[in-house]
């Protein structure tokens, strides 16, 4: 790595301690040009002296949402600098969405490994999306279990013959329209009366054995498409308009 200057963005006295030390010890070639506790004293800081990387904690003051929105102002005013995520947020993925959104290069999550010369080195090569083992391991198991389900879902759309129709009904019931909203979605060549046909050819479907002598009504039935994984809970979206 060639010479460049790092700003650390931390609130916590101990861990910006740590993280120096890393540096100092680990990374020779970086140069320490200044520390913020606050999104105030970081952009005093900014102002006399643009780094090549700021390390930036997520979580200032108790409020997760400062250091996203410091990584996107940072980042639209000097998109040459890189912003590397290292934070203790470990169970709050949404927020590594929110900081990969804001246009961060990589997060590295304060548990198991540290702060590596991998890790920076990696950055100002200039690679996005770096992160380090614990959260790609969270990363891995979430494709994983995606892709587990995508094919249970596949298996299951030929196991109980649904067609595009049947999928886009079920899908529909699932978000709250009605049949008559969804005779209207573009490409369904149904009424509200082949609509309650289909339902009714859906339940014999999906309840091959009946419901212990109980109706099943639409609500039941969309129940039944998410625990047969016909259904995706997790990724229902309408029809584009």
């Amino acid at each position: 790595m060639k010479p460049f200057k790092v700003i650390i963005v931390e609130d916590v006295p101990l861990e910006l301690k740590g993280t120096e030390g890393i540096i100092r010890s680990d990374i020779p070639e970086a140069e320490i040009v200044g520390t913020a506790n606050n999104e105030a004293a970081y952009w005093k800081l900014l102002k006399s002296c643009i780094p090549d990387l700021v390390l930036l904690d997520l979580g200032l003051g108790g409020s997760t949402t400062i250091g996203v929105e410091i990584c996107r102002q940072t980042k639209e005013a000097h998109p040459e600098v890189k912003i590397l995520i290292f934070t203790g947020e470990i169970l709050n993925e949404k927020l590594w969405v929110d900081a990969l959104d804001a246009g961060c290069d990589g997060i590295i999550l304060k548990c198991g490994e540290m702060l590596t010369r991998a890790d920076v080195s990696s950055c100002m090569d200039g690679k996005r999306m770096v992160f380090n083992q614990p959260i790609l391991q969270k990363i891995v198991e979430r494709f994983k279990a995606d892709v587990n389900s995508r094919l249970m879902r596949q298996e299951a759309l030929v196991d109980y013959e649904i067609d595009e129709y049947d999928e886009r009904f079920l899908r529909h019931l699932a978000l709250g329209y009605t049949k008559e909203q969804i005779t209207n979605l573009r490409g369904m060549p149904f009424g509200v009366k082949s609509l309650e046909k289909r339902q009714n050819e859906l339940v014999q479907k999906l309840f091959p054995d009946g419901n212990g002598g109980m109706g099943v009504n639409a609500v039941r039935l969309v129940v039944r498409a998410c625990e047969l994984r016909i259904l995706d809970i997790d990724h229902l979206q309408p029809d584009e308009s």
